[in-house]
């Protein structure tokens, strides 16, 4: 596995309160590990969140005795989130905070997928893009359940209402994803800030373009600035 992980303040925004992480190196008792947060809340309180609970996982994964590796970023999610709900309750200015998360590790031809939140992992492989990850989102919820289409949802103003988030409560139930990998495909984590500005179709194309890693990642955060960049962009692709 090699990958390259970029984040960006985006064209509207002034402070990034995304954050990502990267290793093709062993975690742990994981062989590798990708991250990508979307924190919310007032002031630097997304940023610190999404930072937070990026610090809190990866040492949670560098501690842990589990073999599982579903086990082991279960128990790294319940440990942030417990570690960011304190926090927002203790500290007025904190309060409400939270983050989305999009975590993966690869091993033995299976890709072991957790998210919460709205941020995505997509996987291409020679014929299309495969979004692996359902966004926990109010207008996500009402595409499933034929109440808006999605053409109209990428405009509908609840766009940014999620409906679970880390450190948004006591308990936290993320959604796990076991997704087989024959090799020569490419991983997207990425968040909102990317898919909110480009179409799909776009993001394949660039995906599986020629040139390196960075390169491809570079062109995904220029082209959702170019559309508008109304968002933090952060974007970590995998081969």
């Amino acid at each position: 596995m090699i990958s390259y992980a970029i984040t960006d303040v985006g064209i509207k925004r002034k402070i990034n309160q995304d954050t990502v992480y990267a290793t093709d190196s062993s975690i742990g008792n994981l062989p590798n590990l990708y991250i990508v947060a979307d924190g919310m809340g007032g002031e630097l309180a997304g940023d610190y969140a999404s930072a937070k609970c990026v610090e809190t996982v990866v040492d949670s994964i560098t501690k842990s005795n589990e073999s599982e590796p579903v086990k082991i970023l279960e128990q790294a999610i319940q440990t942030a989130n417990q570690v960011i709900n304190e926090e927002s309750v203790l500290d007025p200015k904190k309060n409400g905070m939270g983050t989305t998360l999009v975590i993966a590790t690869a091993l033995e031809g299976h890709l072991y997928v957790a998210n919460v939140g709205d941020s995505r992992l997509y996987v291409a492989n020679s014929k299309k893009l495969l979004q692996i990850t359902k966004d926990h989102s109010v207008v996500a919820e009402l595409v499933r359940t034929g109440e808006l289409d999605e053409d109209d949802a990428r405009t509908d103003r609840r766009k940014n209402m999620i409906t679970r988030a880390i450190g948004a409560e006591k308990k936290i139930v993320p959604d796990y994803f076991d997704v087989l990998i024959k090799g020569g495909e490419r991983i997207l984590l990425c968040s909102d800030g990317l898919t909110n500005m480009i179409e799909d179709k776009d993001i394949y194309s660039i995906i599986v373009s020629e040139g390196s890693l960075q390169d491809r990642a570079e062109r995904l955060i220029q082209t959702a600035n170019d559309n508008g960049g109304k968002d933090n962009i952060s974007v970590v692709i995998i081969e």
